[in-house]
């Protein structure tokens, strides 16, 4: 008895991160600045795997991101630098200069853009609330600081 059996040849598939998970504030033409340009909600507190995914996304959108901000006080570990769509993207800390609730992002061609940092640890409906006060246009000039006490305080409550 004989049988025939297609040998099945393995076949690479390539790994993609998940997207960040980002809410935006559309682009304003007007020339004042606003406190935060959005929320990024990551999925860890490990800057090697998140910063990629989020300057991934943030490149084509905003232009080539060059520099990234972020206060120590919530990452364990802060890459100096990372790699994203084949150039360099260095990374730095500021203690005092930057809210604890922030990440700053510095463009050659389009300038800073400031995120408030969702923890990784809130829960989706809190989450969902910060992303969209970030996120909209209409939001009232707050700090990322601000929104955060704001949440926990409606949290408590």
């Amino acid at each position: 008895m004989s049988a025939t059996t297609d040998l099945l040849l393995p076949r690479a598939v390539p790994f993609r991160a998940p997207t960040a998970r980002l809410a935006l504030k559309p682009v304003n033409p007007s020339p004042s600045r606003v406190e935060l340009d959005g929320a990024w909600w990551p999925r860890s507190r490990d800057l090697t795997h998140e910063l990629p995914a989020l300057a991934d996304v943030l490149d084509p959108l905003w232009g080539r991101i060059t520099r990234i901000a972020v206060n120590p006080r919530y990452w364990p570990v802060i890459p100096p630098r990372i790699y994203v769509n084949g150039h360099v993207v260095r990374v730095g800390w500021f203690t005092t200069e930057l809210d604890p609730h922030k990440i700053l992002l510095l463009s050659g061609t389009s300038g800073r853009w400031d995120l408030l940092v969702v923890p990784p640890e809130t829960t989706a409906p809190s989450a969902a609330r910060l992303m969209a006060v970030a996120g909209a246009s209409t939001a009232p000039r707050s700090t990322a600081t601000a929104l955060m006490a704001a949440e926990q305080a409606d949290h408590a409550s």
